[in-house]
């Protein structure tokens, strides 16, 4: 591996206990599957964002989930595919990748359709579709392979990820899909190779 043996990936960690907290909190005051429960603690209401300028549902929905399969889903993602993204990057800019995806795929969701449909949403599918964009640039700009990932293997799990958003209601899917553009462009803002890979790159020969 090539990205970083000695970085530990705790922000991963201290975003899934984030998760996990504020879901078992809305279970224990109330339930995390009634909307306007969900609304009144920070759920997304394109309406309440735009004319009553709440703007921090942008952020808050990140971190609300709809139900135990919700979370469980999105919490395993982020699990599975987080670390290999925060020790190649480093954890200050995953963090960033990570939230500015989230925020961005709100925004996005939000000005394309969140008016005219007048959904109450919540997530952090965005966020986690964006972590995923920015691995696929990262494992795209080492030559296809990190680690034990491939490009091959990215591209199934988004193709698989997309198609069941597809076929399912209630799915946020333009937040999946913009969560995943600005992954790979904050990707390609934030991350640079290791040099010492490149140099080795650029002075290995073979002999015949």
């Amino acid at each position: 591996m090539e990205y970083g043996f000695g970085k530990k990936s705790y922000v991963t960690g201290i975003l899934i206990a984030i998760n996990v907290i504020v879901f078992l909190y809305l279970e224990i005051v109330g339930s995390s599957e009634d909307v306007y429960f969900m609304y009144e603690k920070g759920a997304m209401f394109a309406p309440a964002v735009l004319f009553e300028k709440e703007y921090y549902r942008l952020v808050t929905a990140m971190f609300m989930h709809f139900g135990i399969n919700h979370i469980i889903n999105n919490m395993i993602v982020l699990f599975a595919l987080g670390d290999h993204l925060e020790r190649a990057m480093g954890h200050v800019k995953y963090l960033i990748l990570y939230l500015a995806c989230g925020i961005g795929s709100n925004w996005i969701s939000m000005m394309v359709d969140g008016v005219s449909s007048g959904a109450v949403s919540a997530g952090a599918s965005g966020a986690i579709f964006g972590m995923v964009g920015g691995l696929l640039y990262v494992v795209l700009a080492n030559k296809g392979r990190l680690g034990n990932l491939n490009a091959r293997q990215l591209f199934t799990m988004i193709a698989l990820s997309l198609y069941l958003g597809f076929t399912e209601s209630g799915v946020d899917n333009i937040a999946h899909i913009s969560g995943l553009i600005l992954g790979m462009i904050f990707g390609l803002i934030l991350y640079r190779r290791p040099k010492r890979y490149e140099d080795r790159e650029e002075n290995s020969y073979e002999r015949y």
